[in-house]
């Protein structure tokens, strides 16, 4: 019988499914509501150990929207969380003890500073969350403070802050890898290299979302202006499918074992199927949950399960990165069409392939190649 449950990095999950960081696991009181709809995990929105400097504007979303007006395109220039480190660490430790088989993971993400990074490592794993997620992806904001994407454009200094990271941790560390970059793949080297058990990926991608023909000014506009965003939701996920095969690849090649939480546009079971199938081990969900609300998971599990049964599989393990072997290159394609050709035209050699080919003084030799058996 299929199951949905899965160990990563010694974390127990029900399901793969996981609450990405943002808005759908700000506080405590939603990431408590995530966990009784079922979600696998929950990562929590990104915190930092000084909360002052977080100041969020409104509005902050454009969304992108087809003629029928099913929303395909999310951009938010939403911060990390405003919320004090103090009060996360109550929380954590409130949830821990109300939700003892949660599965709650903190998101981080510090300036370049080790002894910030040592801190916020120290201090947080003792609230008894299950693993830490470090941010080096927000693609707005925070980069201007050299954090965020701004950290996790540059691999060298990456690696050493995940270095930094790894001395103090003592629970799993995944790092959450920016799309804007030239490889993700060798993003995700530098911080499994340094020691993190798993890589997410992939966060949002730096865009702006258009500009209103009306009042000539780009969206979301804050008081007539706005900045470049993070753009996610359904119409990104191609783009993350990409990227995820990418960093599978290169985990087989040189870190067998490390895990990949894979993120972009999942709103239904099968969006994760193609995930798995692609090497992630898990899957995370959040603007499919601004959109959907956190019920949205329980169809999402329904339809997973189906896909597992349809195919016989037991297990996730059991198709996790099947569809990388149909990979090639274009030159390959083109020798495996010839080749193809080639064998088809030789099948059909001196066989009748239609009535008017018959020849009296053949027609046994035809018969016979006509014949199987």
């Amino acid at each position: 019988m299929a199951t949905l449950a899965t160990t990563v990095d010694g974390i127990k999950l029900d399901n793969p499914f996981i609450i990405g960081s943002g808005p759908p696991g700000t506080n405590a009181n939603v990431i408590g509501k995530a966990i009784e709809e079922g979600w696998g995990a929950v990562i929590a929105k990104t915190i930092s150990l000084d909360a002052s400097k977080v100041v969020n504007v409104a509005p902050r979303y454009a969304r992108l929207r087809t003629a029928s007006k099913e929303i395909i395109g999310w951009q938010n220039i939403e911060l990390i969380s405003d919320r004090p480190f103090s009060v996360w660490l109550d929380e954590f430790k409130m949830l821990k003890d109300k939700y003892p088989n949660g599965v709650v993971i903190a998101s981080i993400m510090e300036e370049y500073n080790k002894d910030a990074w040592i801190e916020i490592v120290e201090r947080t794993q003792e609230t008894g969350v299950a693993g830490f997620e470090l941010n080096f992806s927000c693609p707005h904001g925070l980069p201007e403070r050299k954090m965020g994407a701004a950290m996790g454009q540059d691999f060298a200094v990456m690696h050493e802050v995940c270095e930094w990271v790894m001395s103090a941790a003592k629970i799993p560390v995944w790092a959450k890898l920016t799309p804007n970059v030239t490889s993700i793949a060798d993003g995700a080297e530098a911080a499994l290299s340094a020691g993190c058990q798993g890589v997410a990926a992939i966060n949002t991608i730096l865009a702006v979302m258009g500009v209103d023909l009306e009042t000539l000014r780009p969206e979301p506009t804050v008081e007539g202006y706005s900045v470049p965003g993070g753009y996610s939701c359904v119409a990104v996920r191609p783009i993350a499918y990409r990227m995820v095969k990418e960093i599978a690849q290169r985990i087989i090649e040189k870190f067998p074992g490390r895990s990949l939480s894979a993120i972009g546009g999942v709103e239904s079971g099968n969006d994760a199927a193609q995930f798995i199938l692609l090497g992630g081990d898990t899957v995370q969900v959040c603007t499919g949950v601004m959109k959907l609300g956190y019920d949205c998971v329980k169809p999402m599990k329904e339809e997973l399960l189906k896909f597992m049964e349809k195919h016989k599989f037991n297990t996730l393990a059991d198709f996790k990165g099947h569809s990388l072997q149909y990979f090639s290159t274009h030159a390959d394609l083109v020798r495996r069409q010839a080749e193809a050709k080639a064998m088809a035209k030789a099948k059909l050699e001196g066989k009748v392939t239609k009535d008017g080919e018959w020849k009296g003084d053949e027609f046994v030799k035809q018969s016979e190649q006509l014949a199987r058996g």
